[in-house]
């Protein structure tokens, strides 16, 4: 099991991997036998290593990559210890959750620091590293909402649809993808992106039942996606298995946007 995508002692960077999604692509790519770094917001890459699935198999780092200055010393400091990644997925994120007439100018420009320039600069860097250590793979997280509006019907207020900073932070990822691919691809560098569908927190289903159902019934499945169902899609693309793939925006959606 651990040959089937190569990905034994190949490094790689996990951003935002400490989350509901992250901790199931860290515990995949572990059961690969990858050596993981996973790079997340204050302690929760550390909380993360102390699980019994992942002691002594992950490296646990404290990143806010909406700080460049942080940003680029981690990228540095962690290359000139292990070499360049083989492999890089960035899953974070950020969003306000407010109505887009609340949303201020700063407020929206703060989320796309995180959800834009942080990956081109992210991306960049590690894209010529990668480039001068023979190639490697990076993968972006997008979302369906980069394709695709919420539709408005399925949310009773409190709740308020998917806002528009992160939608158009996603769209704007996905081409991001595409022309770092083109950039880097001569170099052996490939880019490709995960556009999730509903993946709902356990937590959001013991609270709204109403609200997943809705999701469900959205999807040719007709129902929502569990967390481990993401680390294969994002195995397959770190891995030589997808060798010919770059530039793609690969939809896990259980067919809500087919």
């Amino acid at each position: 099991m651990n040959d089937q995508f190569g990905l034994t002692d190949r490094w790689i960077w996990l951003i935002g991997g400490a989350g509901y999604l992250g901790a199931a692509v860290a515990r995949r790519l572990t059961e690969l036998g990858a050596k993981v770094i996973c790079a997340d917001l204050e302690n929760k890459a550390f909380k993360l290593a102390e699980q019994p699935d992942f002691a002594g198999k992950m490296v646990p780092e404290s990143l806010d990559i909406g700080d460049e200055k942080a940003l680029m010393e981690f990228i540095g400091r962690t290359i000139e210890k292990n070499g360049p990644p083989d492999g890089l997925v960035n899953l974070s994120y950020a969003s306000t959750a407010k109505k887009l007439e609340d949303l201020s100018g700063k407020e929206f420009d703060a989320v796309n620091r995180t959800g834009l320039t942080a990956n081109f600069l992210l991306g960049r860097a590690v894209g010529k590293a990668m480039a001068s250590n023979e190639g490697g793979s990076v993968v972006f997280f997008g979302s369906m909402y980069g394709m695709v509006v919420p539709d408005p019907g399925m949310y009773e207020p409190p709740m308020n649809p998917n806002p528009i900073e992160y939608g158009v932070g996603k769209a704007g990822l996905i081409q991001m993808t595409r022309y770092l691919a083109m950039h880097f691809g001569p170099q052996k560098v490939r880019f490709n992106c995960i556009s999730p569908g509903p993946f709902p927190k356990l937590e959001v289903g013991k609270k709204n039942p109403e609200f997943i159902t809705k999701l469900e019934k959205k999807t040719f499945l007709q129902r929502t996606g569990h967390a481990d169902e993401i680390a294969g899609p994002v195995a397959f693309l770190l891995s030589d298995v997808s060798a010919y793939i770059t530039g793609h925006n690969l939809v896990v959606d259980g067919g809500w946007t087919g």
